[in-house]
């Protein structure tokens, strides 16, 4: 089964898949000749059909035709529509809808609201276990939805750190790094925002434990955001709060300065 889908989802696809099968069966359609009219890998049919995958828009298509549903397996479609985040980024994502600062540190990666677009697909259609087509476009969609937060009116603080590593390591190719620095240097340009590079060099032990937002929102709540490979855990109370803010004020002091970082940037892409 895909990771980080809801429970709702997966229930979602389990039972449309059941339904694909005790249709497929009613009309003596067998899932081998369900699979070749819709130019689908059997075992691939059989993993939408048990809910392991979600099932797609041509299976449901061909299912409803070749079993005679006259639209109602088609109408499944409506509850099926990906996600547009992955369940552990879902109660975040609503904090930082309403946050007025941000503090964002980056081991590896580009932060989300400054990648562009073919970044942002590079990454996400590169998932393991693989994500569908519509569901990479949905998250896509989505990621750059969420930055209109950087023109927002009134405007949000940005405090931006990013780990020499994250410029260094090539997603997608060459090109699309190189887009993505000069992306970073026009957004930089920004009065709100601030973009800070962490050299190899100067990173802390701290710097080396993974990414780590904080937030406070307009209704002056604060909370932490730690993201990892399965799991996300957003935190408000205080203790997780100042260790987390310490961590990061100790990043933030060993990384460039802003006009540094701007040299840093341009310096990299200049030898991709």
């Amino acid at each position: 089964m895909a990771t980080g889908e809801s429970p709702q989802a997966q229930q979602n696809w389990r039972y449309c898949g059941g339904q694909i099968k005790l249709w497929r069966e009613e009309a003596q359609v067998s899932r081998q000749a369900l699979a070749e009219e819709a130019g689908y890998d059997y075992e691939y049919v059989k993993s939408m059909e048990c809910g392991r995958r979600r099932p797609t828009l041509r299976l449901l298509q061909i299912a409803d035709q070749l079993c005679g549903a006259r639209g109602k397996l088609l109408a499944a479609h409506e509850f099926l529509k990906p996600e547009p985040f992955p369940e552990r980024t879902q109660q975040y994502v609503l904090v930082e809808a309403e946050a007025i600062t941000m503090q964002w540190y980056e081991p590896l990666l580009v932060p989300g609201l400054l990648q562009t677009s073919e970044y942002a697909r590079a990454l996400i259609s590169s998932n393991c276990p693989p994500l569908d087509e519509e569901t990479v476009e949905e998250r896509v969609a989505a990621r750059l939805k969420r930055q209109e937060k950087l023109v927002s009116k009134p405007p949000t603080h940005f405090s931006f750190v990013i780990h020499e590593a994250a410029l260094r390591s090539v997603v997608g190719d060459r090109d699309v790094m190189r887009r993505q620095c000069d992306h970073l240097l026009e957004v930089s340009q920004r009065a709100h925002l601030s973009i800070q590079v962490l050299p190899f060099l100067n990173a802390p032990t701290a710097a080396l434990s993974g990414p780590m937002v904080l937030a406070e929102t307009c209704d002056h709540e604060r909370f932490a955001f730690v993201d990892g490979q399965s799991t996300g855990a957003l935190y408000s109370d205080g203790d997780k709060l100042s260790a987390l803010t310490q961590r990061y004020g100790m990043i933030r002091m060993q990384a460039l300065s802003v006009e540094e970082s701007a040299r840093f940037i341009r310096k990299v892409a200049e030898e991709l």
